[in-house]
């Protein structure tokens, strides 16, 4: 393991990062300034968790140590990606920036972000069903010889550091901001069961790369080993246990969240229920009934 002054010390500009932390800032800021402008007053908590906790942490994965040593370590790329995926997001998510932005927007801007919200392909990526597909899509490539190219290649690194949390807010946003992405509780009892299979699937590629007796991207030397870097078999071992550890811990509290966002669901719909009269509840029980 490096030494705790390499850990501390070890910085650079990851001018990818640099743009999508300057972008992300500017939009919320913008996004405060006219959500005040409309009466709003956006909760303080939620303006630090954004900028210090989502944005952050952002910029020490890719400019801090892991950000230096991810095209040589393996381990250290695999943590980067990891967290990129499945703690950023969560993180960015806790300053509520799709509740901003209607706060923030004029009616006809929300009309256009409801159309870009109800679009196929992000109602897709933005539910559990998808998850699981996603993430052992990305990490299945680690056990090719593609880890290397996405580790040395430079425009590889900087467009899975836009891809990456961009992709995680599709998956973390709906379980965050559930107002936005309201589901049935049927289908969320049904989204539960994909989550339990995800615990499973994403450790998948973790234990592979452990438990594999030679290297899969068949790279044996780096640019500037160091002393305290492993050989390549334990960078590749080390890469395997820190993925297996990060996907089965990450998913907890997203199931957390999820049992909060079901329990909010059937109160909803329970309420729905208590609103009707007793002809209107008789006649959607007919409905049912007849398969309607």
């Amino acid at each position: 393991m490096p030494p705790f002054d390499v850990l501390v010390s070890a910085w650079q500009i990851d001018w990818a990062a640099v743009v999508m932390i300057s972008a992300f800032g500017v939009l919320y800021g913008l996004g405060l300034k006219s959500a005040a402008a409309n009466g709003h007053r956006w909760p303080l908590w939620r303006t630090v968790a954004f900028y210090v906790l989502g944005l952050g942490s952002l910029a020490v994965l890719t400019c801090g140590f892991l950000g230096v040593y991810g095209s040589e370590l393996r381990w250290a790329f695999t943590v980067k990606v990891s967290l990129l995926l499945f703690v950023v997001p969560l993180l960015i998510g806790l300053g509520r920036p799709i509740s901003l932005a209607r706060a923030a927007l004029p009616p006809s801007g929300i009309e256009r972000l409801n159309t870009v919200l109800a679009h196929p392909a992000v109602r897709f990526v933005s539910n559990s069903l998808a998850a699981p597909l996603l993430g052992l899509a990305l990490f299945s490539t680690f056990l090719t010889p593609a880890f290397h190219t996405l580790r040395a290649d430079p425009l590889a690194q900087a467009l899975l550091t836009i891809l990456i949390p961009l992709l995680g807010l599709l998956m973390a946003l709906p379980i965050i901001e559930e107002a936005d992405f309201q589901r049935s509780s049927a289908y969320i009892t049904l989204e539960f069961v994909f989550v339990f299979i995800e615990l499973l699937v994403d450790a998948v590629p973790g234990i592979l790369l452990r438990l594999n007796g030679q290297v899969l991207d068949h790279v044996m030397t780096t640019q500037a080993a160091l002393g305290w870097f492993p050989d390549p078999l334990r960078d590749q071992q080390l890469a395997g246990d820190a993925l297996w550890f990060i996907c089965e811990i990450v998913d907890l509290p997203l199931i957390i969240l999820m049992f909060i966002r079901f329990s909010r669901s059937d109160k909803r719909e329970a309420r729905g229920f208590d609103d009707l009269t007793d002809e209107q509840l008789e006649e959607l029980n007919a409905q049912h009934l007849r398969g309607r």
